[in-house]
Parts: C-alpha cells; sequence; structure tokens
C-alpha cells in the first residue's frame, strides 16, 4: 500500500534531514514509525501526505506517486498530523460533513458513521459546538473522526495519542485494528513505545535522518521490550 523507495529531503546548506528512506506498509499493516525528536518521522510523514516536497527518491501509495499523482494518493489516504488544525469557526458537525462533502461521502454513510465513531469518542453532544470552544482532546477527537469518515486505505498518524484520555486512546486503538482488519494500512509515528510494541506488527526506528532498524515487531525485538531495542540501536554510534 504505502512504498517509500530512496527517499531523501535536503534541506539549506545540503543537510539531509532524511537519508535514503526505504519502507513497505502492506495491506493491513499497523507500522509503528519511532526514533527521536528531530531523528526525521514528521519529515518523511509530511513527504508521504504531499505535505512536504523531496529532492531524491519515491513515494507510492497504491502503486501511484506522491509527487506525480497526488489526488489519486490522496482519495484513498487521511493523515491527522500532531497538532491539528481545524477551521475553528464551524461546529464539529459542520466541520465533519465539509470533510465528508470532500471525499464524496454519502449523506446516509456519513449519519451512521459519524454517529458510531462520535459516540465511541464520547464527543456527539459537543458536535453541536463550535471548535473554537473545544479542548486540545477534544479537537484531537474530531481530527480523528474526520480522517476515518472515508474508510482510507492508508491511515497516517503523526503522534496520535498525544492529549488524547485513556478511554479515547483505548478507542483510537480498537479503531485502528477493526481498520486493519478490513485491509486498511496504518503508518503513525509515536514515542509511546509500550503502545507501538503491543499495537504494530511492523516497526521501523529512524536516527539522524536514516532507518536503523526495521522489520517484524515479534523478529525485531526478541525476548527485549521495544524500549531496549531502541535504547541498543539509538545510543549505537553511527
Amino acid at each position: 500500500m504505502l512504498e517509500i523507495l530512496n527517499y531523501t529531503k535536503v534541506y539549506g546548506e545540503g543537510k539531509k534531514a532524511c537519508d535514503n528512506v526505504s519502507l513497505t506498509v502492506e495491506d493491513g499493516d499497523i507500522f509503528g514509525f519511532i526514533g527521536h525528536n528531530g531523528a526525521g518521522k514528521s519529515t518523511t510523514i509530511k513527504a508521504v501526505v504531499g505535505v512536504l516536497d523531496f529532492d531524491e527518491g519515491e513515494i507510492l501509495i497504491n502503486g501511484h506517486s506522491v509527487k506525480d499523482e497526488p489526488m489519486e494518493c490522496k482519495k484513498i489516504m487521511a493523515y491527522i498530523p500532531d497538532n491539528p488544525d481545524l477551521y475553528e469557526n464551524l461546529t464539529g458537525i459542520q466541520y465533519l460533513n465539509f470533510v465528508a462533502d470532500v471525499y464524496g461521502v454519502s449523506e446516509q454513510e456519513r449519519a451512521v458513521r459519524i454517529k458510531k465513531f462520535a459516540d465511541e469518542f464520547e464527543i456527539f453532544e459537543a458536535l453541536r459546538d463550535q471548535i473554537s470552544s473545544y479542548s486540545h482532546g477534544m479537537k484531537q477527537k474530531v481530527a480523528i473522526i474526520s480522517a476515518l469518515i472515508h474508510e482510507p486505505k492508508l491511515l497516517v498518524l503523526d503522534e496520535p495519542f498525544v492529549g488524547l484520555d485513556p478511554k479515547a486512546t483505548f478507542t483510537l486503538k480498537k479503531s485502528m485494528h477493526e481498520m486493519c482488519e478490513k485491509g486498511t494500512s496504518i503508518f503513525f509515528s509515536t514515542h509511546v513505545l509500550d503502545v507501538a510494541e503491543k499495537l504494530c506488527n511492523k516497526v521501523a526506528i529512524i536516527k539522524k535522518g536514516k532507518i536503523i532498524a526495521c522489520g517484524n515487531t515479534e523478529e525485531l525485538i526478541g525476548d527485549q521490550s521495544l524500549e531496549e531495542v531502541f535504547m541498543e540501536v539509538a545510543n549505537e554510534k553511527q
């Protein structure tokens, strides 16, 4: 579903934020992308979703090039940034209907999906209020619902659990599992390594813009924890 092939991003004065990054997220994968702050996680994610241009390599979503066929990619993808920017002059339901309109979701389908997810995230009644009155956690919940409303084939998330209460975190993890059972692929960054270990069937560790470990979670960690493996490889000299 998602192929990142020799992706390189260079900033001013030749500094490589990401250097020859390659990984594959297959149908039904929950793929965790982990690393220190500034390692290149968000830079890679922004390139995947078409927010950030890049210098070398290729990124394919379901065989379509992010560079050459951006609309084809965005039709089947959803993105939740670490700090969602919503239209705060709209109510929650107005915003969700706007997103549903963009993706061509029928009124009948959107009504069912909005009710389902809003109930699960315990935000249904608040959808009548303006987004400007929402807490960070509530905005995060609306952003999550807006990403799920068109049933994307690829869901990309940057630190999705930040700002969520424990119940909402549980609900999101449950939704992620349900989506992957239907064939959706999920690619997300996180600093919460115990969550990544339990949730992801595959992980990649990035350090200073380079992938230093990647593979099946169980095979990668063996009889250790993901935290122990991360500390070992992240502290190795390159």
